[in-house]
This record gives C-alpha cells, sequence and structure tokens, in this order.
C-alpha cells in the first residue's frame, strides 16, 4: 500500500479527473467544428458520379475522406429536398413555390445557440435579395430566402449573398460559422455538364479547402439534391462527400442517410443539441470521423 501522502495525491487525482468532463465527444456524435459548409449539386445518381471520369476532383476529395455509398434523396424534384436540408421538412413538391415558411429551420437553432451563417448564392442580385429566379439563380435551389426567420428579418436577410462574397470571406478569415454554398444553374450540373460543375468545385472549393481556418477546424459536404429519374427512398441514390481535417481517410460509409441526417450533422457538429423536425431522430453521421 503506498504511504499516506502518496495515497492523498492519488485520491486527488481521481476526484479532478471525475468531475472534469469528458474531452471526447459520444460515441454517437461527430467532433464538433468551428466551420461547416454545405455544397449541394443538381439532378445526377450516384453511379453517375463516383467513379466518373467527368468529376476527377470530387472523386478525388472521396478517396480522400469520406464517401456515403447508401445516400438517398428525399423525394422529387429539387425544392423538397432543399427544404429538407434547412427544415427538417419536405414542405413542399411545386419547384415555383414562393410562399414565406414559419416551420422550424437551421438558421433558427443557429441563431439560437449564438451561430453566424451566411448563404452563398451565385448570380444572386444583390445583398439580402430573397425575391424569384433571376438568370442563372434559381430561388428553389436556395430556401435560405423562403424562411421566415430570414425574409421577414432584415438583420438576417443581409446574411443570403452573391457567391462573390466568398471567395473574399475565405481569404479574409471572416467566414461564418456555417455555410450553405448555392452554384449556379449551369455550375451545379442542373443545366450544364458533370465536367463543368467539377472544375467550379475545383476552382472554388480547392482554396477553401486549403486555408488556415479549413484546416483548423472546418469540415465540407458535398452532396446532391437528387438522383433523376431514380426514386428508391424517395429521391433516388445520390453522392455525398465529407472533407475535413478530422475526417477518417478513404472512409465509406453502408449505412442508409437522407438528407435529415446531413442537417443534424450541420449543427451537431457546430455543437447545437437540437433539431428541426425529422432531423431530431435521423440517424448521426459520427462514423466518419476519428474517435
Amino acid at each position: 500500500m503506498p504511504p499516506p501522502r502518496v495515497r492523498t495525491a492519488i485520491l486527488a487525482v481521481t476526484l479532478v479527473a471525475a468531475c472534469e468532463p469528458s474531452r471526447a465527444p459520444p460515441s454517437n456524435q461527430p467532433a464538433t467544428f468551428g466551420h461547416v459548409f454545405i455544397v449541394t449539386e443538381e439532378n445526377h445518381d450516384y453511379g453517375s458520379v463516383i467513379g466518373s471520369s467527368a468529376m476527377p476532383y470530387l472523386n478525388s476529395l472521396a478517396q480522400q475522406d469520406g464517401l456515403a455509398t447508401q445516400y438517398y434523396a428525399n423525394t422529387h424534384p429539387s425544392i423538397g429536398n432543399y427544404f429538407m436540408l434547412a427544415t427538417g421538412q419536405i414542405v413542399t413538391n411545386d419547384d415555383n413555390y414562393s410562399t414565406i415558411v414559419t416551420v422550424d429551420n437551421v438558421v433558427r437553432h443557429l441563431l439560437a445557440a449564438g451561430k453566424t451563417w451566411k448563404s452563398y448564392a451565385e448570380d444572386l442580385p444583390a445583398v439580402g435579395y430573397t425575391g424569384g429566379d433571376v438568370g442563372k439563380y434559381a430561388r428553389k435551389h436556395n430556401v435560405f430566402a423562403l424562411l421566415s426567420d430570414v425574409a421577414n428579418d432584415s438583420t438576417q436577410r443581409r446574411n443570403v449573398v452573391p457567391f462573390t462574397q466568398f471567395a473574399t470571406d475565405v481569404a479574409n478569415g471572416t467566414l461564418p460559422d456555417f455555410s450553405n454554398i448555392v452554384p449556379n444553374l449551369c455550375n451545379d450540373a442542373h443545366d450544364c455538364s458533370l465536367d463543368t460543375a467539377d472544375t467550379w468545385l475545383r476552382n472554388n472549393i480547392a482554396p477553401l479547402l486549403a486555408s488556415p481556418t479549413f484546416q483548423r477546424d472546418g469540415l465540407l459536404i458535398i452532396t446532391f439534391d437528387e438522383a433523376g429519374s431514380d426514386n428508391s427512398h424517395g429521391g433516388g441514390r445520390i453522392a455525398w462527400v465529407v472533407v475535413s481535417p478530422k475526417a477518417r481517410t478513404g472512409y465509406q460509409s453502408t449505412t442508409l442517410y437522407q438528407h435529415e441526417s446531413t442537417l443534424r450533422l450541420i449543427l451537431e457538429a457546430l455543437g447545437v443539441t437540437q433539431f428541426p423536425s425529422a432531423a431530431a431522430t435521423a440517424p448521426g453521421m459520427a462514423e466518419f470521423f476519428a474517435p
């Protein structure tokens, strides 16, 4: 038995360890991050993207970090999937929908947790613009403009910004906690080729991944909204890729996920513990990250 002084020291260390919160995240939750990003591409199924010579950059990211091999969109057409990613609900399947929605949503939870956000939309005509389609900008791909927490709040509307601000924020280290990135109708592969979309990703996302901000605490998700004519699980099997310094290298998941799990991941990764609608019961995606 150790002498009394040693026993006292052991007891003190044991008590401190017992009282100190665990630094490792629970096994069913991802690590926490300072900056989370999502880019949503358009209308191609898993088989036309993963392994395709048309998207070498995206495939290099999928091989580098995490790939969900059984990820399915929720519905057709586009808008219901974008609403699921923002609200945990499909809300509508009318791509021409223009009603402001008051349902629970990602912005509400970010603000409640003291987090900052921006939606960077390519070809958006002006900061704070919440109107309809203009040129190659499609509001159905930027449903943040239809959330009451944004559209009805002059301060939050200023977080809907042209994509030209993204490079500036990357360079200046002024990125928000959450960034929703919306390529235009050509660069998201809706109207143009997968090769065009891949080139856009390389030109705009590679600088982000190389930035000190991302290397310190970044998490990037690249997904597709729906899978063309595939109706499996509602919206078809699509590519879903995660990139992060904290991601497991070359990891491939066979778990069935849908967009509500991505919404949950976005919030969980920023330390938020409550989630909108279907995200509250969706499978977590902690398997992609190193314990």
